[in-house]
């Protein structure tokens, strides 16, 4: 008797490669001063979330407009196409391209709440700042909503058998999921701040 594995969910982790140390601070000094210039980045974050500060709703193409960030898109572009290999992506004609990329800072208390990131393909997070003990991503078992009459899991079962997996940060480290699958972050426990770039890549 045999038990295939079907429809797998994969999720790529890997370190961004040699040079990232000197990036991450490049990085972070050019978020200083996002964070000076963007009023309605700040306005937004103050209203929508609690104790940090995202670019999202303002400068949400910081490849395009920052050659510091179009110098992190070059280094996780190798990734995500090892990614669309493992995914047995076929893009005919067509590429893969960065369609958007914003900053995370998260101090203590403030959360990513459960979402995912529609009209993309391939999204994912780089960690330019981890303190010890910072919230991991927390991965949901896109079949959670149709487990109707499933007993629970064993508490140590595998991580394959698991509706959450969570992956740790570290600086350096680039995470990359699908864009449907749904994910969050939990409130960091952390007084330091946990920075860290998102991004969404279109096929076009």
């Amino acid at each position: 008797m045999a038990t295939a594995e079907l429809f797998v969910t994969q999720v790529y982790s890997a370190s961004l490669g040699r040079g990232s140390e000197e990036l991450n601070n490049e990085i972070l000094d050019e978020i200083e001063q996002l964070y000076q210039v963007d009023e309605v980045g700040r306005k937004w974050s103050e209203e929508n979330y609690l104790g940090g500060y995202t670019s999202y709703s303002s400068l949400s193409e910081l490849h395009r407009i920052s050659s510091t960030f179009a110098r992190l898109e070059e280094k996780i572009r190798k990734h995500v196409l090892a990614y669309a290999k493992q995914l047995d992506y076929d893009l005919g004609g067509g590429t893969l391209e960065m369609s958007d990329c914003w900053v995370n800072v998260m101090q203590a208390g403030t959360v990513h709440t459960s979402h995912i990131h529609p009209l993309s393909c391939i999204s994912g997070t780089y960690y330019v700042q981890v303190p010890e003990g910072a919230s991991g991503i927390v991965f949901e078992d896109p079949r959670l909503g149709f487990l109707m009459a499933a007993p629970p899991r064993k508490k140590r079962c595998q991580k394959k058998n698991r509706a959450h997996v969570r992956i740790n940060p570290s600086p350096g480290k680039v995470v990359l999921f699908e864009s449907w699958l749904r994910h969050e972050v939990p409130p960091s426990p952390c007084e330091d701040e946990r920075v860290g770039v998102s991004f969404n890549y279109v096929w076009r």
